[in-house]
C-alpha cells in the first residue's frame, strides 16, 4: 500500500528545519519555524521534512497534504510543558492532522510528549480554576490533557519507525482515517492516565504491524463513536504490547461497529485486564473477527466477548462470527500490572482469580463463536470464603462499563459462558496450579454448543462441566 503512494515523495525536495531557525537545545520553543518548513513543503507540492538529531522544543505543529516528517536517528520532537504551548482538533495534541492526504511520519527519532511536566501544568490550572475537574473526579478531564498525535479523516497516511513516548493522555488517535499503516513502531508511554497505545477510531483499511507498545492504559484499541460509520478491512499483527489495562481491546465505544478485522501473532505479558476484549454495549455490530497465534503471560484475563446495552433507546447490537484460535496464556494468582506507576483500579467486589468469558445480552445472544486450540494455566486457589455465587446470583448489569470483573464473582474457573447461541470449542486445554471450588466451565443459557477434546489438568476442581438453563 505504501511503496507506491510516497514514491512521489521520496523525489521532491528535503527540508531541514534548522534552515527555518529550529535550535537543538531543548528550551527554544520551535513551533514556528517547524510549521514553516511543513507549510514550505506543501506549498511546493509537497515533500520531506527532516528533523535532524537533537532535542527540539515544540508546541502544537500540523501536518500538510503530501509532506513527509522524517526523523533522524537521535532526533527528538519535545512536547512543551506548558499547555498554553498546545492547539485542538477534537482534543488539545502535539501533532494534528485533518482532512489530508499522504502525509508521513518516518525515522528512527522519538516524538516525546514530555506528559510528566505537561501533567504537573495542567493540574497547576486545575488550582488556578482554569482547568475544572468533571464530576467532582480526582483526574483532569481527557478534553484538557493534550495527546501526542491526532490524525482524523484523512487518506493515506503512514506512521513508520518512530518512537513515541511520554503523553499527558492518550498517545495517538486516528479517526476516520482510510488506508493507514503503522509499522514498526514503539510506544513507550506510563507517565500518566488514559495512555492508550494505539487508538483507531472509525477507521478503515489499516495495518498495523510489527509494533511494541509498554502502555498505562489499552495498548492497541479498536473504538467505533459513530452510529454510521465503523472500523473494519483491519489487520493488526506482529505486535508486542505491555498494558496496564487490556492489550487488544475492540470498545468500549461501539456505536457502528467492528468488521472484517484480523488480529495475529500478539505477544503479550503484564496485562491487568484482558489479554483481548472483544466488547460491544453502544448497539454497534462486531461480525467476522478472527484473533489467531496470541502468547500471553501474566495477564489478568485470557480473553473477554461482551454484548451489553448501555444506552435503550438504541437496540443491543449483534456480536457475531468470532474466532479465537491459538492462544496460550497464563493467568497469575495477585496483580498482573504490579510495577506501573498508574496501575488499574481496585476491584469493584472481592472475587477470586476470572476464567476467560464469553457474556451476551439476555434477549441478545452472542452468536457463532469458534474457539480452537486454546490453552489456558491459571493459578487457582480458588476460595469460597473470598467470594462465591450460584450461576442465578451473577448479576446481569448490561449498562454497565464492559470489563471481565464487572459481574464479580462467576462459578467457574476455566471457561464462563453466558447467553450464547452456536458456539464450537475444540481443542481446549485448561490446567490448574492449585485446587479450585468452582467447576472448570459453566454454560447458562447456551444452546448449540459442541465440544471436542476438551481438557481439564492440573489440581482438582468441582467437576469440569456445569449447565444453566435461561430463567
Amino acid at each position: 500500500m505504501t511503496s507506491l503512494l510516497f514514491l512521489a515523495l521520496a523525489n521532491r525536495a528535503t527540508l531541514d528545519i534548522r534552515d527555518f531557525g529550529a535550535k537543538p537545545d531543548a528550551r527554544t520553543l520551535n513551533t514556528v519555524a517547524i510549521q514553516a518548513a511543513l507549510d514550505k513543503a506543501a506549498s511546493h507540492g509537497g515533500g520531506t521534512v527532516n528533523v535532524p538529531s537533537g532535542t527540539f522544543l515544540t508546541g502544537s505543529i500540523r501536518l500538510r497534504s503530501g509532506v513527509e516528517l522524517h526523523l533522524d536517528q537521535g532526533a527528538t520532537l519535545l512536547g512543551s510543558s506548558h499547555r498554553s504551548d498546545y492547539q485542538r482538533g477534537n482534543w488539545f495534541s502535539l501533532i494534528l492532522a485533518n482532512g489530508l492526504h499522504n502525509i508521513a511520519i518516518t525515522g528512527t527519532g522519538t516524538i516525546d510528549g514530555n506528559g510528566h511536566l505537561l501533567s504537573q501544568d495542567v493540574l497547576r490550572m486545575v488550582d488556578t480554576g482554569e482547568v475544572k475537574i468533571p464530576n467532582k473526579g480526582w483526574r483532569p478531564s481527557e478534553l484538557d490533557r493534550p495527546q501526542i498525535l491526532e490524525i482524523q479523516n484523512c487518506a493515506n497516511v503512514r506512521i513508520e519507525g518512530v518512537t513515541v513516548s511520554h503523553s499527558c493522555c492518550w498517545v495517538q488517535t486516528y479517526r476516520k482515517c482510510d488506508h493507514l499503516a503503522i509499522q514498526r513502531m514503539k510506544v513507550d508511554s506510563k507517565t500518566y492516565w488514559n495512555n492508550d497505545g494505539i487508538d483507531l477510531v472509525d477507521c478503515q483499511h489499516v495495518v498495523v504491524s510489527d509494533c511494541d507498545v509498554d502502555a498505562a492504559d489499552d495498548g492497541i484499541c479498536l473504538k467505533s463513536e459513530d452510529p454510521k460509520s465503523d472500523c473494519s478491512d483491519i489487520v493488526v499483527e506482529r505486535c508486542r504490547i505491555r498494558s496496564s489495562a487490556s492489550a487488544v481491546k475492540f470498545g468500549t465505544a461501539s456505536y457502528g461497529g467492528f468488521r472484517h478485522i484480523r488480529v495475529r501473532d500478539i505477544s503479550i505479558r503484564d496485562t491487568y485486564r484482558s489479554a483481548v476484549a472483544l466488547e460491544s454495549v453502544d448497539g454497534g455490530t462486531l461480525s467476522d473477527v478472527s484473533v489467531e497465534n496470541i502468547k500471553a503471560i501474566n495477564t489478568g484475563n485470557a480473553f473477554f466477548i461482551r454484548l451489553g446495552h448501555r444506552y435503550l433507546n438504541a437496540n443491543p447490537g449483534k456480536v457475531q462470527n468470532v474466532v479465537l484460535k491459538g492462544f496460550d496464556v497464563q493467568v497469575p494468582l495477585g496483580q498482573p500490572d504490579k510495577g506501573y506507576a498508574f496501575p488499574g483500579p481496585p476491584f469493584l467486589e472481592p472475587h477470586n482469580t476470572c476464567p476467560a468469558m464469553i457474556v451476551g445480552h439476555r434477549d441478545s445472544p452472542i452468536t457463532g463463536i469458534r474457539l480452537e486450540n486454546i490453552h489456558i494455566r491459571f493459578c487457582g486457589a480458588g476460595d469460597k470464603s473470598v467470594a462465591y455465587r450460584t450461576p442465578q446470583q451473577v448479576p446481569e448489569r448490561p449498562k454497565d462499563y464492559p470489563d471481565f470483573t464487572m459481574f464479580g464473582e462467576v462459578p467457574a474457573w476455566a471457561l464462563y459462558l453466558r447467553h450464547v447461541k452456536g458456539i464450537q470449542i475444540r481443542n481446549f486445554t485448561a490446567t490448574l496450579d492449585a485446587p479450585d471450588y468452582r467447576p472448570a466451565f459453566l454454560a447458562d443459557d447456551v444452546n448449540n454448543l459442541t465440544t471436542k477434546l476438551v481438557k481439564v489438568s492440573g489440581a482438582s476442581s468441582d467437576g469440569n462441566w456445569r449447565f444453566s438453563e435461561k430463567p
